[in-house]
């Protein structure tokens, strides 16, 4: 089918366009030697408000301003298309192929994207709300200072995705992949991450004010300055990963793994670190104070300058920390092995 007959019946309007192809073989089946051929086509400011460009081939399409609010996008092909600035509310782009796509600025509020093949696609400041990406594949997409709050993103790939600035308040990440993943000062407060792999993700100064991180592999995540505040980490592997000067008051690190975490000037007012696992962590100038370190693993812990004053250090292990000038008035140390392998005794 040639692109000019599409481009005709798309100039008569979209009811005329749905008629036809209600009446069209464009089976869900249809291979993609068959599909309605719209690529390269100018519908720059296309007003295709509710269209049915299901299957239909738009790669390099120029949809620019376009209005495809409800529009019905399944399994379309928008490789390399330029949809900047177009109105996508509530569209629905299951399956569809939008590799390497111009998608900023975009409004997709509600727009369903689950299973959409979205890598390299630019994303910046689009508008994601409520939208749902489950499965999505966005692997070094931009997201950029999109405003995604509310969004459904369970098992999608987001690995090496920039998410500068963005906004996930209350966001479903559970079971994602964001490993290497950049989410410099990102909002992700009471967003869901748990059994997320955040691996080697730069996260400095995000916002992970009441978050679910339970399970999620953070080994060598970058969290300088993070706030964590309420957050719940328990069971999350952080093992070698960098919390300075982050805020973790009330935080719940329920068994998590610290082992070489880097916790220095943290402030952990509060915070639950029972059953932790603190090996060669370094504490140095933290603020512990009325802490849970319930049965903690601290050995060789550096906790130089710490301040444990009223932290629970009933039964932790100490063995060979340094605990040069640490402040632990009023510590409970009941049961504690000591930094010379002996029980403390008050």
């Amino acid at each position: 089918m040639k692109t000019a007959q599409p481009m005709g019946l798309l100039a008569q309007g979209v009811t005329a366009w749905n008629d036809w192809r209600s009446h069209a073989e464009t089976a869900i089946n249809t291979p993609p030697s068959r599909r309605i051929n719209l690529r390269e086509a100018a519908l720059k400011r296309a007003q295709l408000r509710s269209v049915n460009l299901s299957l239909v081939d738009c790669c390099m399409a120029d949809l620019r301003y376009a209005d495809l609010d409800h529009a019905d996008l399944r399994e379309a092909l928008f490789y390399t298309a330029n949809l900047s600035y177009a109105h996508l509310d509530y569209a629905n782009l299951t399956g569809a192929d939008l590799r390497e796509a111009s998608l900023h600025d975009t409004q997709l509020r509600g727009a369903l994207l689950n299973a959409a093949v979205l890598t390299t696609a630019d994303l910046t400041r689009s508008v994601l709300r409520e939208a749902q990406l489950k499965q999505a594949d966005l692997r070094q997409a931009s997201l950029s200072q999109a405003d995604a709050c509310m969004v459904q993103l369970t098992e999608a790939n987001l690995a090496g995705a920039d998410l500068s600035g963005a906004i996930l308040y209350t966001a479903d990440l559970g079971r994602c992949n964001l490993a290497s993943a950049t989410l410099n000062q990102a909002d992700l407060r009471e967003a869901n991450f748990a059994m997320t792999t955040l691996q080697d993700a730069v996260m400095h100064g995000v916002d992970l004010t009441a978050a679910v991180c339970s399970a999620a592999n953070m080994i060598g995540a970058a969290l300088h300055g993070a706030n964590l505040s309420i957050a719940n980490l328990s069971l999350t592997n952080l093992c070698m990963a960098n919390l300075s000067q982050a805020c973790l008051e009330g935080t719940t690190l329920i068994g998590a793994n610290l082992i070489g975490a880097n916790l220095h000037q943290a402030r952990s007012m509060n915070a639950n670190f029972e059953n932790a696992d603190l090996r060669e962590a370094i504490l140095r100038g933290a603020d512990l104070r009325d802490a849970n370190l319930r049965f903690a693993d601290l050995k060789m812990a550096n906790l130089s300058e710490t301040n444990l004053k009223g932290a629970n250090l009933t039964g932790a292990d100490l063995s060979q920390a340094s605990v040069w000038n640490a402040n632990i008035k009023d510590a409970c140390l009941i049961d504690a092995v000591m930094p010379d392998g002996t029980l403390f005794s008050p």
